[in-house]
């Protein structure tokens, strides 16, 4: 059996555990007091406890309890990873050698891991950690300058000994001092607590500064001290010093004799001297032999007897592959190697990957890396043949024997084409391709012998690379001399255009040349950061004060924008709507708007502020007239609002006839003339018999009462069209639709003669010119009926909308209709399918409809190619591709048919043309597109 789980506390103890939280009336009185009891720190048992229970109850307050517990989560993983990372740190710090890559990398690592670093002892250990690789650095640091210290006192030595004796011994003593110095902090870096954690290659290179100063040091001492000897004694040998040896042979009483300094003369050099008698001569010492070529049978002595050592080994490693043969023979590739030939360098290569060495023979494998280097650096450069010019053209005769004698030399070799180098890359891939494959060099150099004729090849490509990166170097930099130049500029040319434009107003054109100051800085060119930082901040000052003004001008248009919000938010908080002051305080924005520009992002914002009180009051205001509009409407309001039902109905209904008597009765509804007929209708009706009035109460019951009314309403009489004349004349510019004027050159506009004294109401002020009685009658408008409530003009506005929709689209119906009919007419050749004038359209009369059936009932006749081109001139639609040729001669013929009628004047006469012939698919198309246009003109 299992264990059972404890028993979970009860509600009422849990309740009186957190203060009363569970028996709080609201949720923030609950959370408040659970607030307050994790003050308290409650141990992880009871926090699980709690939330258990309280998360079934109130999950907004359970959230407290959450937070905590993940909070109590996080710190418990922090705890172990500090305890794990506080581990590794110590560790690295007991150590006897510390790692400084290691070290640097454990705050990283620490950091990723999500180790508090900021806590203790993390915080402790990191800083520990750092001041020891910082006392490292310092050491490595220390290393590197007594070497370079080391350097100059061997120089300072060298020097010496091209000085006089007397120089020489009078610095001694402060030369003495500075060795002994050097020699004590060199022993002191090495007695330092942190010298065994430094990188394993100083301690060799301080090793060999202090040998080096030592063997420099002591044979200088040597030296001085024996050129004291000799100066202070004859007898005593001179020193090896070619300059000492002088002067103590020159004070013995000598000749001087010119001494040729020797190359690399130091104090340990030595050279012949005579004595001024000639007697005393001391023998010179052998000067050095310099190393001169081996042999070559010695060379290939050595080679065969490598060869054959190899050779050996390989075989023996053949028979038999075990750790033994394979040791013999790294020891002989030891011994040989230097010696050994290198088409031996691929079979002890395979020999020793076979054995199972997994490195392989290194020489040959450094070799192959370096080839392949060598192939890339070449490949960086590709061969352009160059083209030479061919010489003058001789005689058909001359080349002749020319080719003759070119065949009879058969053995003569053909001449060398001539290339040039051209770069395959750019100047900055160039540098980065250069720069990575002198490092792949260096680490191939790292795995075997140097190769120098390999080495030489790699450096004569990496130069001709070089190169073409010292040119683009030199461009780049040629370039950024003209950037820095052309910027400077463009700062001179800010402040002398910002000194220029303070007093400007126009601050649209002083916004827009700013922004173009700024494209052309953005355009100026590349420029090092250095120069850069450099320039930005006068670039800045320069255009900060050409911007002042308009700053300026933004503040105040700021302010005033600002008085404009207030005034537009008291407009919209008034009782009463003023229309009139809405549209003056928006003209005053629109103007302030154009005048100065502002940022996008702020004139958005201060517009939004200044259109939300605005909006604001239109919506009350729309509201007020909806609540206004829910009242009952008038009887004038009801009938246009029934006339706009009956006109939705008929657009329903899709019946031209019913739309169009619907518009008619809806027009006169608005008008208010539908009321007056109506009243017309029933005065009418009261008088006449109950036969009529019961027809009428029948045929009211058949039809709507709209189109019963408009049914008796009278038809409106047409506008009577005004006669004007017109110019009769048809001289070329005459324009015929200009009214000609009245009466002879000279009379009044009028047309009223006679002399002036017979004028009628002259100097009478009753009529006459000044007589404005009939001014109104001028500007007659048009009554437009009785004011319509919101609802229902909306309503018949709407009605009105769809109706002309609905008309346009069965109009194009029936129009595509009829042009089926038309040409399915003439496809069957049956005069009775062809459509009425009425379906044709106005622009088919009843003889061009007529014309068009005796066509198409007749027997098929000439072919229609002339005239369905004149049809699609006169459409103006395009013609086939293959028939582009013959409009185009048809057009050159019509320019000179000057007194004919054009295309457009004949179009029916053509179209009874087409009929008349056999039918045609393409044809029928290109006639239907071009009816299209013509029937709807």
């Amino acid at each position: 059996m299992t264990p059972s789980s404890p028993k979970t506390p009860d509600v009422q103890a849990l309740d009186n555990l957190t203060g009363g939280a569970f028996a709080a009336q609201t949720s923030g009185e609950r959370a408040a007091k659970l607030r307050d009891w994790l003050l308290t720190e409650p141990s992880q048992e009871d926090l699980q406890h709690v939330y258990k229970e309280i998360s079934t109850r109130d999950k907004g307050a359970a959230k407290v309890l959450k937070e905590k517990m993940d909070e109590l989560k996080r710190s418990q993983g922090q705890d172990v990873l500090a305890t794990e990372w506080a581990e590794r740190a110590t560790a690295m710090l007991h150590a006897s050698r510390l790692n400084i890559a290691d070290a640097m990398a454990w705050q990283r690592d620490a950091a990723k891991a999500g180790a508090p670093l900021s806590r203790e002892p993390l915080a402790s250990l990191k800083t520990q950690l750092a001041e020891k690789v910082k006392a490292v650095e310092d050491l490595q640091h220390q290393v590197m300058v007594q070497r370079e210290t080391a350097v100059l006192l061997a120089q300072r030595i060298e020097v010496l000994s091209t000085k006089s004796l007397k120089e020489a011994d009078a610095a001694n003593e402060v030369l003495q001092a500075d060795v002994s110095q050097w020699l004590q902090q060199a022993h002191a870096l090495t007695e330092d607590a942190a010298w065994q954690s430094v990188d394993l290659k100083f301690p060799p290179q301080l090793d060999a500064s202090r040998h080096q100063l030592s063997s420099v040091w002591e044979a200088f001492e040597g030296a001085l001290s024996q050129a004291k000897a000799a100066r202070d004694d004859e007898a005593q040998a001179l020193p090896s010093v070619p300059v000492w040896a002088e002067e103590i042979r020159v004070a013995r009483g000598g000749q001087p004799v010119a001494v040729a300094p020797a190359e690399g003369a130091t104090a340990g050099s030595q050279e012949a001297h005579t004595s001024p008698s000639g007697a005393d001569a001391k023998p010179a010492k052998t000067p050095k032999v310099s190393i001169t070529k081996m042999d070559p049978a010695q060379r290939q002595a050595l080679r065969e007897a490598a060869n054959q050592a190899v050779t050996g080994a390989l075989t023996l490693l053949a028979a038999e592959s075990n750790e033994a043969n394979l040791l013999a023979l790294r020891q002989t590739l030891k011994d040989h190697g230097r010696n050994m030939d290198t088409n031996m360098d691929a079979k002890v290569h395979e020999a020793l990957l076979a054995a199972g060495d997994a490195d392989g023979w290194q020489r040959h494998v450094a070799d192959q890396k370096r080839l392949a280097l060598v192939l890339k650096a070449e490949a960086l450069f590709k061969k352009v043949p160059v083209k030479t010019e061919e010489t003058s053209a001789e005689t058909a005769e001359a080349q002749e024997a020319a080719d003759v004698e070119a065949a009879g030399q058969a053995e003569e070799k053909a001449p060398q084409e001539v290339f040039h180098l051209e770069p395959v890359l750019g100047g900055r891939k160039m540098q980065e391709a250069l720069r990575q494959l002198r490092e792949e060099w260096k680490q191939a150099d790292q795995g075997g012998l140097p190769n120098h004729s390999l080495w030489k090849r790699f450096d004569a490509a990496c130069n001709n690379a070089y190169k073409v990166v010292q040119t683009w170097l030199d461009k780049i930099k040629h370039e950024a001399s003209e950037h820095r130049a052309q910027r400077l500029s463009l700062i001179e040319e800010v402040k002398a255009w910002g000194e220029a434009n303070a007093q400007n107003n126009d601050w649209r054109a002083h916004l827009r040349a700013l922004h173009q100051f700024g494209d052309r800085w953005r355009n100026a060119g590349h420029l090092s950061e250095k120069a850069f930082a450099e320039l930005q901040p006068l670039w800045k000052q320069a255009l900060h004060a050409a911007a002042a003004p308009l700053e300026a001008a933004q503040k105040a248009s700021t302010a005033r924008r600002q008085a404009l919000i207030a005034e537009a938010e008291q407009l919209g908080a008034a009782p009463v709507l003023r229309v009139d002051a809405v549209k003056a305080l928006q003209h005053n924005w629109q103007t302030e708007a154009q005048s100065v520009p502002m940022d996008r992002r702020i004139e958005q914002k201060m517009w939004e502020a200044f259109r939300k009180p605005l909006d604001e009051a239109f919506s009350r205001k729309t509201s007020s007239r909806e609540h206004t509009s829910s009242a009952p409407l008038s009887a004038h309001d009801r009938l246009v609002l029934d006339a706009s039902n009956a006109l939705k109905a008929a657009n329903a209904s899709g019946d031209v006839q019913k739309i169009k008597v619907a518009m008619a009765a809806l027009d006169e509804a608005i008008k208010g003339q539908a009321q007056a007929v109506a009243a017309e209708a029933t005065s009418a009706a009261s008088d006449a018999p109950a036969e009529t009035s019961a027809e009428a109460e029948s045929s009211d019951q058949r039809a709507p009462d709209v189109e019963a009314v408009v049914s008796k309403a009278p038809e409106a009489p047409k506008p009577v069209r005004p006669l004007v004349a017109m110019r009769g004349d048809d001289r070329p510019g005459q324009k015929k639709a200009v009214p000609a004027p009245a009466g002879r050159p000279g009379d009044r506009r009028d047309g009223k003669g006679g002399p002036r004294g017979d004028k009628p109401g002259f100097g009478d002020k009753a009529g006459g010119r000044f007589d404005r009685a009939d001014k109104g009658d001028r500007f007659e408008r048009q009554d437009r009926g009785p004011r319509l409530s919101d609802a229902v003009f909306r309503a018949q506005r709407d009605a009105k909308e769809h109706a002309e929709m609905a008309l346009r689209k069965l109009a194009a119906q029936a129009h595509g209709e009829s042009l089926t009919n038309l040409l399915a007419a003439w496809e069957k050749r049956q005069a009775d399918q062809v459509p009425t004038p009425q379906e044709l359209g106005r622009n088919v009369n009843a003889a061009a409809r007529a014309a068009w059936s005796q066509a198409v009932g007749q027997s098929p006749k000439a072919d229609a190619g002339e005239a369905i081109l004149r049809l699609e001139m006169a459409a103006e639609v395009p013609t086939p591709a293959e028939n582009l040729n013959e409009r185009r001669a048809l057009q050159l013929q019509l320019l000179t048919r000057k007194n004919q009628p054009g295309p457009q004047d004949t179009w029916a006469l053509d179209v009874t043309a087409v009929l008349s012939s056999a039918h045609d698919p393409k044809v029928a198309r290109r006639l239907q597109n071009a009816l299209k246009n013509l029937l709807r003109r």
